[in-house]
């Protein structure tokens, strides 16, 4: 098999990662956690093509067809998928995650205009919780938890205590850079003491391969870099863009993506300013200056 090709990994006897390498732009995780008769489907993907690809690799492991689909936020490589599952399921999310689906709408189809997503329709979660939401499939006890303002304003993280696995979404990119700009920095950090309270042995980032908690730490010394060179360029009088050209990335050189450098700092300045957390900023300004952190070309979908 192709190291690109998506794989599926069995985490316990009704728990499943549906993993798509290398996890970069629009190649997002899902998972599902299936008795046989009821399933339950965290997240979806960027396109038509490999919602149906995710369809089928669900079935081969015996699984029945969802009948839930659990969003852990609303950018389209999580939910653009979500009309291949409804009507016969129904999507769940925070109640933020349903408003920005509705207010993205093909978002994606403006980033990346040349990009094959197919036929998406814009399918937000019907049923929402404000906080938290317990869900049960067969036996298995699903907990959503909305950590606060984040990755977005309306992250939902899946933990099953009773099998140790969390799905933490875009809390988490394992390999790849953190990405804030439509949520928080300093919401990002308390989220992962809310994730590490949950002691889950398995994490299931949203991009990436299956990790453990030590991922937590990694983020963290990420974020909390982003935060000390956002604070020193600011204090120099310098755009993010400037700030983040004169940066040594050092540990984190190797991540993935390390544009988004320039959009975390984007956020970091507005937090800074005094902005409340997950106030939209011009997401034309933060993805024009990761394509000039990239020597002038845009960032690339590759699903």
């Amino acid at each position: 098999m192709p190291a690109e090709d998506p794989y599926t990994v069995r985490l316990a006897p009704d728990v499943h990662a549906y993993i798509q390498p290398d996890g970069g732009w629009c190649l997002n995780n899902a998972g599902w956690i299936s008795d046989g008769g009821a399933t339950l489907l965290v997240d979806t993907t960027a396109t038509e093509r490999r919602a149906h690809a995710l369809r089928e690799a669900l079935l081969a492991t015996g699984a029945a067809p969802p009948r839930t689909v659990v969003n852990t936020h609303h950018h389209g490589d999580h939910t653009y998928g979500n009309g291949v599952f409804t009507p016969e399921a129904v999507v769940v999310g925070h109640d933020a995650c349903r408003t920005e689906v509705l207010n993205a709408g093909h978002q994606l189809h403006l980033v990346w205009p040349r990009n094959d997503f197919g036929a998406i329709e814009i399918t937000p979660p019907t049923l929402t919780y404000p906080d938290r939401l317990t869900l049960h499939v067969g036996g298995t006890e699903v907990r959503l938890v909305h950590p606060g303002v984040a990755h977005t304003v309306g992250d939902t993280v899946v933990h099953l205590p009773e099998r140790g696995v969390v799905f933490t979404g875009d809390l988490v990119f394992q390999g790849g850079t953190p990405f804030v700009p439509m949520g928080s920095l300093a919401g990002s950090l308390r989220a992962l003491d809310l994730l590490r309270a949950l002691d889950a042995e398995t994490v299931v980032p949203g991009h990436g391969p299956i990790t453990d908690p030590s991922a937590y730490d990694a983020t963290e010394r990420y974020l909390r870099y982003v935060a000390e060179v956002a604070a020193d360029g600011r204090a120099r009088g310098l755009s993010p863009l400037e700030t983040a050209r004169g940066a040594d990335l050092g540990e984190f050189a190797g991540l993935r993506e390390s544009e988004r450098l320039v959009a975390n700092l984007h956020r970091a300045y507005a937090e800074l300013e005094g902005l409340p957390e997950g106030s939209p900023l011009d997401l034309v300004a933060v993805f024009g200056d990761m394509a000039a952190m990239n020597g002038g070309v845009p960032v690339a979908c590759h699903a």
